[in-house]
């Protein structure tokens, strides 16, 4: 960039466009000081603790939108992201400026069912110990029956894919017991396993293996036939083909598996927990609702959110990270 006034370094020129005001930033750094402010001025009809806790945490919201937004572009890849998502912080203040207002301001949507922004916090503050417990079973039963589950289909895939006779034998039950919701399987499961557990992993493992078994083997069966004759025509064995042709043309049908597995499989734990086991976000849900802790239930619901939505993000580091290979010619 050359400056337009010769007296001017392109350096600071530079500078100058990196440090341009971020409007949008001011906009929701204000928006979030308004919501402290609503949250310490207005009186509470009931009054609820950490009611300040939630305006400081408020205020050092405006402060970061504040500062990102008066340094620019100079923050980096953190800078950018607050950025990008703006608008969002800004509807996020107006979300919660509503919702303490019609709980905990003037009661419109009645206390305790509907818990007001101050209760979360009370529950993430005050019983971080037993949600944090739930949290870590959870992750853990969830790991187990993904694993187990996408394994078991991705195998699977390839074979009924690659073998015709495979195919032919494999196809039919696939069709009669895919279709059926994995919790339909609760009572046999819970009669068969030995402990409420292992029923668990397996149920969560049956409702990944559906849908990985049938994206990797539409993605087998897609694969050009042309790479196959080249690769013969080279030398290539059939286990060649298999490891080195197939599956990596297959990979991004595979992934389109993973993500719809993901899904089922978290609403399959939830209900396994609720069922069965003694720990976990599924259990800690029946426990609030037993105890009339609906603040505590909400709260589980959004660490459930935030949980699903931090694997899916995890997810698609994996899915990028194995196929930049194929980076100009699959489309996303």
């Amino acid at each position: 960039m050359t400056s337009i006034d010769p007296s001017v370094p392109d350096e600071v020129v530079r500078e100058r466009a990196h440090v341009s005001i971020w409007w949008t930033g001011l906009v929701a750094g204000a928006a979030w000081a308004a919501v402290a402010a609503l949250i310490e001025l207005w009186p509470e009809i009931i009054p609820q603790p950490y009611g300040r806790e939630l305006a400081i945490v408020s205020l050092l919201i405006a402060l970061v939108l504040v500062v990102v937004a008066a340094t620019g572009k100079l923050g980096g890849k953190v800078s950018a992201s607050i950025r990008h998502y703006g608008p969002w912080f800004v509807a996020a203040a107006l979300i919660v400026a509503i919702w303490e207002v019609v709980t905990a301001k003037t009661g419109l949507l009645p206390l305790p069912f509907f818990s007001s922004p101050q209760s979360i916090l009370e529950v993430f503050l005050d019983d971080w110990q037993r949600l944090g417990i739930s949290v870590f079973y959870s992750v853990l039963l969830l790991a187990k029956g993904y694993f187990f589950g996408a394994l078991a289909g991705f195998l699977t895939g390839v074979t009924i894919g690659w073998s015709r006779s495979a195919a032919y034998w494999v196809h039919p039950v696939l069709r009669l017991i895919g279709p059926l919701p994995a919790t339909a399987w609760l009572p046999l499961a819970f009669f068969i396993f030995p402990s409420s557990g292992s029923a668990s992993v397996f149920l969560i493992a049956l409702a990944t293996a559906f849908p990985v078994t049938i994206l990797t083997w539409s993605g087998i069966a897609s694969v050009n036939r042309d790479y196959y004759d080249i690769a013969r025509t080279l030398g290539a064995k059939p286990l060649f083909l298999i490891l080195k042709v197939a599956i990596p043309s297959a990979l991004p049908h595979v992934f389109v598996g993973l993500f719809m597995g993901l899904g089922t499989s978290f609403a399959v734990l939830v209900v396994a927990e609720m069922l069965g086991v003694k720990a976990g976000l599924g259990w800690y849900l029946q426990w609030a609702q037993g105890w009339a802790a609906y603040a505590n239930m909400y709260a589980a619901l959004l660490v459930m959110a935030l949980m699903c939505s931090t694997l899916i993000t995890l997810l698609f580091r994996i899915r990028d990270w194995s196929l930049s290979w194929q980076k100009g010619l699959v489309r996303w």
